[in-house]
């Protein structure tokens, strides 16, 4: 066929048009495969950064029996792996870590935290005491002990003068509370070996034995002065000295009487009400031994045990606090006390533990010689009472 025949002209026309409509197909299959590119290349990068970050959490996770939250903190690793696993002080010394002029670093915050929280678990009289956290060791507190220093007016009327009140200064006595647990070297170089959880529990283990005694019996020489140590007497709130302890007599001369149950019941209402609000039996497991089969008049127990775990058991209803330093039932003793200690028993500490590492005393054992200042006396008299073995 001619194509310049006007039959010849039309069919170019249209296979011009065909050839061009195939080519509009061929641009929508190449931007398809375009996509489909560039989504496997996404999905490859998206891969490969999710593998990145697996291996940049292993290398910060805590090993496996690890009970440390990971701390990437300059201080933290300073202190671990250069001071406590390898003895590096001048580490710590650029990261300006306080160290005291007897020697031995100031332990990081981490670390200390977990000491407390231990303490406090620990130790009974601290989980219940009135505590305070100081920064200079000449702690002092001022308490009224009598005298009125209010008073009641109309909007215009002459106010009176009040009386002057009467103060007590309340200092009490601070000692150093140390510890020394150890470790070989070859635990400390096990990358396995959690240095910081390790140390905190025997510190603060060590800590809490030490202390429980002498906020109990402590003398006030160099340690606290315990509850138990100071002046009592028999006279009520009214005509006793600011300082002594009310006691209520068990009526017999090496036990309990026939009726220790009346005896109880005059500690807990011979103390103001007031401070029978947060109020706390103490004593040991071999008194409590002997309460727990304490009945009342119609036969029922005393005792109340805890329902729900983590509860404490009761006895009058009040909570019951076990603490091994109290006294066994004997002439002269106070087995059993009964008081509001966050009102009645005062700690004061220094806030910074400090550890000194030693490796040469007792090779081939790594020493940590922790020490930390804490003090302890009385606060109010009025809210501790005691029982005491007597006629």
């Amino acid at each position: 066929m001619d194509i310049n025949s006007p039959e010849g002209a039309m069919i170019g026309a249209i296979e011009t048009k065909a050839d061009a409509f195939d080519a509009s197909f061929d641009i929508v299959t190449r931007q398809d495969e375009a996509a489909a590119a560039i989504e496997a290349l996404r999905s490859d990068i998206a891969e490969v950064k999710g593998r990145l970050d697996k291996v940049n959490r292993a290398a910060v996770r805590p090993l496996i029996g690890s009970t440390e939250v990971a701390d990437a903190s300059p201080e933290m690793k300073g202190f671990v792996d250069g001071y406590l696993r390898m003895g590096c002080e001048t580490e710590l010394k650029s990261l300006s870590i306080a160290s005291p002029a007897d020697g031995g670093f100031a332990v990081p915050r981490t670390i200390d935290a977990e000491i407390a929280r231990r303490l406090v678990k620990l130790s009974p009289v601290r989980s219940v005491a009135n505590v305070i956290q100081t920064s200079t060791s000449g702690f002092r507190r001022l308490i009224s002990i009598g005298g009125t220093a209010s008073g009641w007016a109309s909007e215009t009327g002459a106010r009176i003068e009040t009386a002057s009140p009467k103060l007590a200064e309340i200092v009490p006595p601070l000692g150093e509370l140390y510890a020394n647990p150890s470790a070989t070297q070859q635990m400390l170089d096990d990358a396995a070996f959690d240095v910081s959880t390790w140390l905190a529990n025997e510190i603060a283990t060590e800590f809490a034995r030490a202390e429980g005694a002498a906020f109990i019996n402590g003398t006030g020489t160099n340690q606290p002065r315990g509850f138990l140590t100071g002046p009592t007497a028999a006279q009520s709130d009214a005509v006793r000295p600011f300082g002594t302890l009310q006691f209520v007599a068990s009526g017999n001369a090496n036990a309990f009487d026939a009726s220790p149950e009346s005896k109880l019941i005059d500690m807990v209402f011979s103390m103001k009400a007031a401070l029978r609000q947060g109020a706390v039996w103490m004593m040991n497991s071999a008194t409590l031994a002997a309460v727990r089969k304490l009945k009342s008049a119609d036969g029922s127990f005393l005792w109340q045990a805890g329902i729900v775990d983590g509860q404490p058991s009761r006895l009058l209803g009040y909570p019951v606090i076990e603490a091994e330093d109290m006294p066994d039932v004997g002439a002269g003793n106070f087995p059993i006390a009964f008081g509001n200690f966050k009102a009645g028993y005062l700690i004061a500490e220094r806030t910074a533990t400090t550890i000194l590492r030693d490796p040469y005393t007792n090779k081939p054992y790594v020493q940590f010689y922790a020490t930390r200042r804490v003090g302890g006396q009385v606060l109010d008299s009025d809210a501790i009472k005691l029982l005491k073995i007597s006629t």
